[in-house]
């Protein structure tokens, strides 16, 4: 069993998303971000850098204590490691699921982020920080699209990178950008929107909001 804290983030969804692709027995702990309690001693034991999401793990695979995990690069590949599901087996396979793992942490995320910061919830909307981070996002969608111009996922078959990036992709009209303009990665987008697991992982989340 494991435990997810969680709340309806880019972030949160990536690890939920997992949960249900992998089939995993799970609890929810939602973390009201809007609330601040992210920042509450308990949470913060888990998750020092308090943000969602963390997990904590009752039966690692080591057979030990149980372990707690924030980042949700990090939960991934945790995850992916102990199911042996959603990471390739293929050694170079492997290298281009990671760098595009770490693509997602270091650089579509981080600006996905600052994008929607400035265009949506900034209290004061100052053009350069916003056409600076929608130009931002829109050159990374065209790396990913021109990476999957020939590839059905970005490193063959389905993995955690797929999983990592899709939830910075759901919320594109925010971003300022239109898939029609990026129709290898709108295509790829439409794949992964029509897995059960993930359209679990939404619903589900739905019932929180």
């Amino acid at each position: 069993m494991l435990d997810l804290y969680y709340w309806m983030t880019p972030n949160g969804h990536k690890v939920r998303i997992f949960l249900e692709e992998a089939g995993l027995d799970y609890r929810v702990h939602p973390i009201n971000i809007g609330k601040g309690e992210q920042f509450a001693p308990d949470f913060l034991r888990i998750a020092p850098n308090n943000r969602i999401p963390a997990i904590v793990d009752h039966d690692p695979a080591d057979g030990g204590e149980e372990i707690a995990l924030f980042e949700s690069g990090a939960i991934l590949l945790y995850l992916a490691e102990k199911t042996g599901q959603f990471m390739p087996a293929d050694f170079r396979a492997k290298q281009v699921m990671q760098q595009w793992l770490f693509w997602q942490m270091g650089g579509l995320g981080p600006m996905a982020g600052q994008n929607h910061h400035f265009s949506l919830y900034a209290p004061e909307k100052i053009p350069y920080a916003i056409n600076r981070y929608i130009t931002e996002t829109t050159r990374l969608y065209s790396v990913l699209n021109k990476h999957l111009a020939d590839k059905e996922f970005i490193a063959g078959d389905y993995s955690i990178a797929d999983i990592a990036c899709y939830p910075w992709i759901v919320p594109h009209a925010q971003q300022g950008q239109n898939l029609d303009d990026f129709p290898a990665l709108k295509r790829w987008f439409n794949t992964i929107s029509a897995r059960p697991a993930v359209q679990r992982a939404y619903a589900l989340a739905k019932e929180m909001s």
